[in-house]
């Protein structure tokens, strides 16, 4: 980066994430009251654990500190241990790695037996003007300090972002690389994998298929080509993991989810992925593909629609569709069984390098010796260079010797790998060593490992330990997590700034086999939806108040489960259950945008032809309707709402009858032909309905379609009527989404009508509402308001810089609006008549600005100083 380092106030894909340097165990209190400090700022702590190591891994570090923005360093006695070879300490290293521009806080705890060497650091941080050099005495005390100073460097940063002159530092766009995961350890002996795809990026090819066996380490290198190809792909590369992706219909909803898009149902989702696909140069990562490869003809459809995008997979099969180039990923180069195995040979091999490399992760003081040297040769050709298979080996240094893991290899691999013959060998190798491995552990952690094969892709410890009831590891589940983590058989990582646990794909199918094998397959599925069953229970109804924004964050952190929950009970025959939670969570798709793959799951449930009571079938035709309701309008769609209406009724839920009421409404003014008087009649109905039933998040929602529909006939006094009952409505309950919507729709159609000033206000308010719930669809709507404002108050250039920012936000997200309702392109064209020089001049700013720095300048003065921590959480 050249020039003065702009600070940016980061959009919701990319959090702001502190650093937080030293793992040294006698700062182990402060660095928990650093993290709750973090945390309490709504920020995402960054917690490096791997510090104690024979050398230091600067390519992992980097990692970490490239997704940073702020580092914290916490100091007291010890300088740390300096590695053989080595000049400075993991403790120095990190802080000399941090970037120039990174501002820094250090704190150092009083002390009167400080080390020398780093006496001599916190000298040099004195005199480096990007660090902040503040002392302390105890945890509390560094809590509220760490707290306090994060809260003044936002503050700051946010005025030197808003008061950035023109013609300063250029400032590129952020692209989404926090959706790319770092791994936790270091890459080894894929250079020359990673050139040949590169090359291939680089020629243009639309789609490489990375294939080989699981374990074999393709999604490793698919994430590192990711990572080292932003030059190649300035719009964006994104991650999709497909682990936990059953159903070939789901393919395009995840892709959709990856990239910030909501299927509200109101558009096909394959037009919405072209809108905000067309003209970027991305790269989509789709990794584990082959659980779904009969989905493999929609990626050339993809193509037809995006033709910019460019695809990475990872699969074990081979997809077989026009354009696809196949690049075989091999195994790690071994030692040669020829040559002696000298220390120098092993660790010239790339599989050896990472056994010595993974065997010191664990075991700092581990050393490639003569005498252990040929062991480890041994076990890198036995187990044919698979890189997981290697990894989870080394992992065992810590308990036997190379000599020792060797000789049990020899003694189980041939009995293992002839009992699953009917695999490919590789995968007999990969299977067999997970066996191993899974064979050394006492027998309660093996049963848990099987156990966890039911969660989807991250889970938490607080969900196994209530898996864990009734299990032969029953109240064990801290210690267990303990030692499959220290066996590599689980891997621990941070999201969000909480923990979270999780498998890789090739183990989770190894657990979820043996599951199967003993017959626990069901019963285990059982257990994990009934936990996310209670957990929807409990935090669903916080959808439709003033917990709404706290409910749509943790839901959305527990994402990948609750697919999971569904297809668990879809698959154990429990459909009534199946359809009550998906029920539970009718306001969270809606505000989420995973309309499209509750449709799949509740088409499954029907196809079932097993007995369900009519209030789950109403259930599941009518989110099978929705979408087609939209986007295939007919009499029989229509009819179809009114069954569910009846059988909701019959079921004595005359709350979900009233929606479904409204929802036949909305159906009606679909068709071809609509039939307005019938459909005002029904929103009337079920408005009248909705607030007797005590159900004010779809009143609000129902009075907005109300005022859709009058201002569509020409009835604007009605239709502001609406629009402001349902801005009411959600505001008396904190309902921040229908506020969104509602206010919006207020605000353009008081534009519309020529009250200026008083839009004007009702724009701020829903921009303001609509970041509180990172709801980018309302940022658009309340900056194209704004838009209009700036052009009927005469200011050019502001309105296009507007109108840019807003415009960029509906292709990034795929979002379009129905012509009638487009309502600040007349202000903007005028504007555009009368000054075109400066609406271009505003077009171009805005193109240069993030969504963040473009909404800061969009509020008014007296609005911003509280923003900034708005800004921040979003």
């Amino acid at each position: 980066m050249t020039g003065a380092h702009r600070p940016v106030i980061r959009t919701p894909d990319q959090r702001i994430r502190v650093f937080v340097s030293s793992t040294l165990r006698e700062l182990a209190e402060e660095r928990r009251a650093a993290r709750a400090a973090i945390e309490r700022m709504r920020l995402a702590p960054v917690m490096f654990e791997l510090g104690a190591r024979p050398h230091p891994p600067r390519a992992l570090y980097r990692s970490y500190l490239a997704q940073s923005d702020i580092f914290v360093g916490i100091y007291a006695d010890s300088y740390g241990w300096v590695a053989p070879d080595e000049q400075v300490s993991g403790l120095e290293d990190e802080y000399n790695l941090a970037p120039p521009e990174m501002p820094k806080l250090i704190y150092i705890r009083a002390s009167e037996q400080r080390e020398p060497r780093l006496k001599e650091l916190i000298t040099r941080i004195q005199q480096d003007d990007t660090a902040a050099y503040l002392p302390f005495s105890t945890a509390d005390e560094l809590e509220e300090r760490v707290s306090n100073d994060l809260a003044t460097l936002l503050a700051e940063r946010f005025d030197e972002s808003r008061l950035q002159p023109e013609g300063g530092a250029e400032e590129i766009p952020p692209t989404p690389e926090s959706r790319i995961p770092v791994p936790p350890t270091i890459t080894i002996g894929r250079e020359r994998e990673m050139a040949d795809v590169r090359a291939l990026l680089e020629q243009g090819t639309k789609l490489v298929s990375l294939i080989g066996p699981g374990g074999i380490g393709k999604s490793r290198l698919a994430i590192e080509i990711a990572q080292e190809t932003a030059d190649l792909f300035p719009d964006g590369r994104y991650f999709l993991p497909l682990e936990g992706v059953f159903e070939p219909g789901l393919l395009l909803p995840t892709i959709a989810y990856v990239l910030g898009i909501r299927d509200n149902g109101e558009a096909a989702l394959e037009e919405r992925i072209s809108r905000a696909l067309a003209g970027r140069r991305v790269l989509l990562v789709l990794d584990n593909f082959e659980q779904i490869v009969e989905a493999a003809p929609l990626l050339v459809r993809l193509f037809d629609v995006a033709p910019s995008v460019t695809l990475l997979v990872t699969s074990r099969t081979v997809l077989r569709i026009r354009g696809e180039r196949v690049y075989e990923v091999g195994a790690l180069g071994v030692p040669d069984a020829v040559a002696h195995g000298t220390p120098d040979r092993v660790r010239r091999s790339p599989a050896g390098a990472l056994f010595v490399d993974r065997a010191q992760a664990v075991k700092p003081d581990f050393e490639l010796t003569d005498e252990n040297a040929p062991a480890v040769a041994d076990i890198c050709r036995r187990l044919e260079g698979l890189p997981l298979a290697i990894e989870l080996a080394a992992a065992k240094v810590r308990l036997l010797t190379p000599r020792g893991i060797a000789q049990r290899l020899e003694q189980s691999l041939p009995l293992l790998t002839a009992a699953a013959r009917d695999l490919p060998d590789r995968h007999r190798t990969m299977r067999a060593t997970i066996d191993w491995s899974v064979s050394l552990l006492p027998p309660e952690q093996r049963a848990m490992l099987e156990d966890l094969g039911v969660f989807a892709r991250q889970f938490t410890l607080e969900a196994v330990e209530a898996l864990g009831a009734g299990r032969a590891w029953e109240g064990q589940a801290m210690d267990g997590i303990s030692a499959l983590v220290d066996a590599s058989l689980v891997k621990q990582a941070e999201i969000g700034g909480r923990s979270v646990l999780s498998l890789l794909a090739v183990v989770r199918e190894y657990a979820v086999g043996r599951l199967k094998e003993h017959g626990e397959s069901g019963r285990m599925r059982a257990a994990h939806a009934d936990y996310y069953s209670a957990l929807v229970a409990s935090v669903a109804p916080g959808l439709r108040g003033a917990g709404q924004g706290d409910a749509v964050v943790q839901l959305g952190l527990e994402l990948p489960n609750l697919r999971a929950a569904v297809r668990h009970l879809v698959h154990i025959d429990r459909l009534d259950d199946a359809g009550d939670f998906a029920w539970r969570l009718l306001v969270y798709w809606w505000i989420a945008g995973f309309f499209g793959e509750v449709r799949v799951w509740m088409l499954e449930l029907l196809g079932k032809d097993k007995p369900i009571t009519p209030h789950t079938r109403a259930v599941a035709w009518f989110f099978a309707l929705w979408s087609e309701m939209w986007q295939h309008p007919t009499e029989e769609v229509v009819a179809g709402l009114g069954e569910c209406v009846r059988l909701f009724t019959e079921s004595g839920d005359g709350d979900a009858a009233a929606m479904a009421v409204a929802a036949r409404a909305t159906a009606r003014l679909q068709l071809p032909l609509p039939d307005l008087d019938t459909a005002e009649r029904e929103l009337k109905e079920a408005v009248e309905r909705l607030r007797a039933l005590g159900n004010p998040w779809a009143e609000a929602i129902t009075e907005v379609s109300r005022g859709r529909l009058a201002w569509l006939r020409g009835l604007t006094d009605d239709a502001q009527t609406c629009f402001d009952r349902a801005t009411h409505v959600a505001e008396s309950v904190g309902d921040l989404f229908t506020l969104s919507v509602a206010g919006n729709h207020q605000a353009r159609l008081q534009l519309v009508r020529g009250d200026i000033d008083t839009a004007a206000a009702g724009c701020v308010r829903t921009l303001l509402v609509s970041v509180r719930l990172h709801f980018e669809e309302g940022v658009a709507y309340a900056l194209e308001g704004l838009c209009a404002v700036a052009a009927a108050r005469g200011e050019a250039e502001r309105a296009g810089m507007l109108s840019a920012v807003a415009h960029a936000i509906r292709q990034r997200i795929g979002v379009f609006d129905a012509e009638a309702f487009t309502v600040h392109m007349p202000q903007l064209d005028a504007i555009r008549a009368a000054d075109p020089t400066g609406v271009a001049a505003g077009e171009r700013r805005g193109e240069d600005l993030s969504v963040p720095e473009a909404i800061a300048i969009a509020l008014p003065e007296q609005e911003r100083e509280h923003i900034a921590s708005a800004l921040a959480h979003w």
